[in-house]
Order: C-alpha cells, then structure tokens, then sequence
C-alpha cells in the first residue's frame, strides 16, 4: 500500500531524526515532543499538539483519544520513549487514524540508541516490512 503523505512523513522524520541526534535516548516522552515541536515549528510545518478527538459509539460519545501530534490535518504522530514498541502500540494509532478518518501516522520511539520510526496506516500491519525504517 503506498503512503498518501510520503513527502510530509518524511520531513516529520527528518525533524525526529536531528531531535534524536541532539537528545540522544534516555528522556520523557514530553521532552521529545517538546523538542520535536521546535524542529517542526522551524521547518514551517503546522501542527496541534496534544488534540483531542472525540470517539463516538452510533451517536454516543464515548470517551476521546489525545493525539500527540497532528500535522497539517493530515498526519498522526505518536511519540514513544519505551524499550520496545508491541503490537498494541500499532493498534492504539490505527484506532486514532480510524476515529479521525486519516490513513497515515508515524509511530516514532526514541528510547532506543538509533531512533525507530514505524509508518503505520489504517490497511496495512505492523509485521509488514514495506513502510517499516529503523533509524
């Protein structure tokens, strides 16, 4: 399955890529998003931090989902700062671009020496190799 929004995940990455280089493994979670929305602010890329989005059951409001980032309507970016990322993670951003009818997301984990970023959409799986890239 090809990305619809190749060309804005990969400036995404490439802003992850120079926070990882700069901060290296070993923070919060927040302090990487903080870090990443500095690097996406300074490359033009409009984004919401922290967006709320309402989950809704028939027409029943049934909670809601924090994103970590969304970028230019289009991308959700979930920030991870774990020794490993599990298939839950993968099911926890396909639920996040379902509830807000998106198709790509990055999943980006700083925690690791080499930063992991995993592209992730609503059709394909997260034990595909064809979007995968470890950093």
């Amino acid at each position: 399955m090809e990305i619809q929004n190749k060309g804005l995940t990969d400036r995404i990455i490439a802003a992850a890529i120079r926070v990882h280089k700069e901060l290296g493994p070993g923070f919060l979670e927040l302090m990487y998003e903080e870090a990443l929305a500095i690097e996406l602010n300074a490359s033009g890329i409009s984004f919401e931090r922290q967006k709320l989005l309402p989950i809704f059951y028939r027409e029943f409001l049934i909670g809601e989902h924090r994103l970590d980032l969304l970028v230019e309507q289009t991308v959700v970016v979930e920030l991870k700062a774990i020794s490993a990322l599990e298939d839950i993670h993968f099911a926890i951003v396909r639920s996040y671009l379902k509830a807000a009818n998106l198709s790509d997301a990055l999943l980006l984990n700083f925690a690791a020496p080499r930063l992991t970023v995993k592209r992730v959409g609503r059709e394909y799986h997260s034990n595909t190799n064809l979007d995968d890239v470890i950093l």
